[in-house]
């Protein structure tokens, strides 16, 4: 069967058929239901009408946390990604919230489970544990601390579990890579190269002490083994599709047209745009600095399209623009939209829940090991 076919015959194929507005509809009768049972969680980067019908809206960790820490939630829908419904997965369901709860488990939900993320899936386990095993021959593994950023599967924070390392989000990445080189004489970062290398230069740490490590070549990641064994940084080659597509002439071209324009992106930025920028934050600091700035003030903002949409529209006090004459979204998140979100609250509100995300026990004891290590640090997640 072809998969037009198979989708045609989905059962979520009739909510396509159906208007916005009974979308909406049926999507708050379902809160007005199961009330405080319910938390539906709209990532930043979500379309407007995901967004309105969320009851917390915020970055990937946060939400988890959160909503982890909820005691009345019974059940969650993740407006996200898939790597964000397990880290909820994980912190909703740990031991001590399963023992608080008789057992019961909060089922999380992802709407469509083809909301993945391509920079979570430039690394594999698999790549993970070979370029472990090749870097043991240049550096002993205790001296070896591995740093996953927030962006990555349950199994890659359960690899950091396992082998004394820690989870870390763009906020806190200077904090955990200070944590990880306390411990050994050299860090393993990945998935993204840029939060690691942008981060590790903010710290004083020169490029000369950093090596690329590329999981599509066999040998030493495409890398010379001397320099490896030398180097304080081992940034993994990977990237967010986003980010990746801001790029320095932007920045010269916004400033040539708006003399006194301030320059804000986001750490997964590559390195000739971060160092030509004014600001440099994680999602939430983005949004503090706009909501925090004087009337007028003129801003070219280099993160996913939607967020700054509704900084515009949120804002309307400041001029804000989109730091790239292309069109720039998170394509895997705008998958996420109201007939996938009516499907899968309909279904949670009849006992029949779709799409339900579930990491295996073993894996999810590992990685919360990495996930409390970050809650540990200065600040917490």
């Amino acid at each position: 069967m072809s998969a037009h076919l198979i989708e045609e015959t989905h059962p979520f194929a009739p909510y396509r058929q159906l208007p916005p507005e009974e979308l909406v509809a049926r999507i708050r009768r379902v809160k007005a239901e199961l009330g405080e049972r319910l938390l539906i969680l709209g990532h930043h980067y979500q379309r407007d009408e995901v967004v309105e019908l969320a009851d917390l809206r915020g970055d990937s960790y946060r939400l988890s946390a959160l909503a982890a820490a909820n005691e009345t939630c019974r059940a969650i829908v993740f407006c996200g990604v898939h790597f964000m419904a397990e880290t909820a997965d994980i912190l909703a369901n740990r031991p001590e919230r399963l023992a608080r709860r008789d057992g019961e488990r909060i089922p999380v939900v992802l709407p469509d489970l083809s909301a993945g993320c391509s920079m979570a899936d430039m690394a594999e386990i698999d790549q993970v544990e070979d370029c472990w095993h090749q870097l043991s021959e240049v550096a002993p593994p205790h001296a070896i601390v591995p740093v996953t950023y927030v962006n990555s599967s349950a199994a890659l924070k359960a690899f950091c579990g396992r082998h004394g390392g820690i989870v870390c989000t763009s906020a806190n990445a200077d904090a955990a890579l200070r944590w990880a080189l306390d411990r050994g004489e050299k860090v393993l970062f990945f998935p993204d190269q840029h939060l690691g290398r942008n981060t590790a230069l903010q710290m004083g740490i020169a490029l000369e002490e950093m090596q690329v490590w590329d999981p599509l070549q066999p040998d030493w990641g495409g890398g010379n083994p001397d320099a490896l064994a030398r180097a304080k940084i081992i940034l993994w080659k990977g990237h967010c599709s986003v980010h990746q597509m801001f790029l320095p002439e932007h920045v010269d071209l916004f400033r040539r047209q708006y003399p006194g324009i301030k320059i804000l992106v986001h750490p997964e930025c590559m390195m000739e745009v971060v160092t030509k920028a004014d600001e440099v934050g994680s999602t939430g600091k983005i949004i503090r600095l706009v909501r925090e700035a004087a009337p007028g003030t003129r801003w070219a903002i280099g993160t996913e399209l939607h967020l700054v949409n509704r900084l515009k529209k949120e804002h309307p006090e400041q001029e804000i623009y989109f730091l790239s004459p292309v069109v720039c979204m998170c394509s895997t998140m705008y998958r996420i939209d109201l007939p996938h979100l009516c499907w899968a609250a309909e279904n949670l509100a009849a006992g029949t829940p779709v799409n339900v995300i579930r990491v295996d026990d073993a894996t999810a004891a590992d990685a919360l090991v990495a996930l409390e290590r970050m809650l540990e640090l200065p600040g917490g997640g």
